[in-house]
């Protein structure tokens, strides 16, 4: 299945792995990277840039096809600026294929200078939004994509709530670059939709949580395919950074703060990445957030990277194809 995204990439699948705080490591990139798809590593899960270079070179140990890394540019309790420029350079020296960029763009981050750097070293730029105003600035700033994330996405949506259905037509006739579609897939349907949307392809997060290939706990693996599409929640409005997370005691907890006018000091002690990493690890479900999409509602099972991204091809093949013939024309 070739598209502007694969040709992009020089991936064989129009998929990618969205970025996951513990999860998204070397094993699962390379998981993901070697069925045809773009696989991810997080930046994040590293303390500066020594061990993020490491883990990229873990990575290619692992695979030689394309990966990208992630960068989120938030508000962070430990991450400061330096770090943040240790693993963009380390991004630049080694030459990975793709820079996915959320939260803060790159550019407005550090400077427009960077745009140049990152392109000089053959790594395309990735920029995760949530509204058009933002996808128009990607394009003139010079980034490569942009990713439409949509309202029904876990982590960290835009508060403009723009659902997904109607982000990415909005963006790709904004803008001139590949528009990748992102919240509420998990399937070959909802890459063929996103497909007739006008988008190159998809990202990506939760899924991958359901695989052989993630690194956590069976009982969370489990709990993603128990659970519906209306059993996750949006947390931290009052604080002006909200997050999708799966409904759970912690999730609640949180919510309940925020209706008691909690202050973000008030709220970090359960908004901590520790609780999170408990999760994955223990399976113990209401130990911390677990920020997944609404997309839960569509996974139903836990195979291998390899086999869900070539079940999602036939499958969107499949209705691409045979669609017209479904509606009788």
């Amino acid at each position: 299945m070739k598209t502007k995204m694969t040709e992009l990439f020089g991936i064989q699948y129009p998929i990618m792995c969205g970025g996951m705080m513990w999860l998204c490591k070397p094993e699962l990139c390379a998981a993901i990277s070697n069925a045809g798809a773009l696989g991810n590593i997080t930046a994040a899960n590293y303390q500066d840039g020594d061990d993020l270079r490491e883990a990229i070179k873990q990575t290619r140990a692992l695979t030689a096809k394309p990966f990208s890394v992630n960068l989120t540019l938030l508000p962070s309790f430990r991450v400061t600026k330096e770090i943040y420029r240790q693993w963009l350079d380390v991004c630049r020296e080694q030459k990975v294929t793709a820079l996915e960029i959320s939260g803060t763009p790159v550019d407005k981050f550090f400077s427009t200078d960077v745009i140049k750097e990152l392109h000089d070293a053959g790594v395309k730029l990735i920029h995760k939004v949530g509204s058009v105003r933002h996808a128009v600035h990607a394009a003139q700033a010079g980034y490569d994509a942009v990713i439409a994330a949509g309202i029904e996405e876990g982590g960290h949506p835009l508060n403009d709530d723009v659902t997904t259905m109607v982000l990415t037509p909005r963006i790709v006739e904004s803008v001139n670059i590949p528009v990748i579609t992102a919240g509420g897939i998990a399937d070959g349907r909802g890459l063929a939709a996103a497909l007739i949307l006008g988008a190159s392809g998809v990202m990506m997060a939760s899924r991958f949580v359901a695989t052989s290939d993630c690194r956590v706990n069976q009982k969370v693996k489990d709990e993603l395919v128990k659970r519906q599409e209306f059993e996750t929640t949006i947390y931290g409005k009052s604080i002006g950074l909200q997050g999708r997370t799966l409904i759970n005691d912690i999730s609640k907890k949180i919510l309940d703060l925020e209706n008691q006018h909690a202050t973000l000091q008030d709220l970090a002690p359960y908004l901590a990445g520790s609780r999170q990493a408990a999760v994955w690890s223990e399976g113990d479900i209401n130990s911390g957030l677990i920020p997944v999409g609404q997309s839960i509602g569509l996974i139903h099972d836990v195979v291998s990277c390899k086999e869900l991204m070539e079940r999602m091809i036939k499958e969107a093949e499949d209705i691409l194809k045979n669609t017209p013939k479904r509606l009788g024309i």
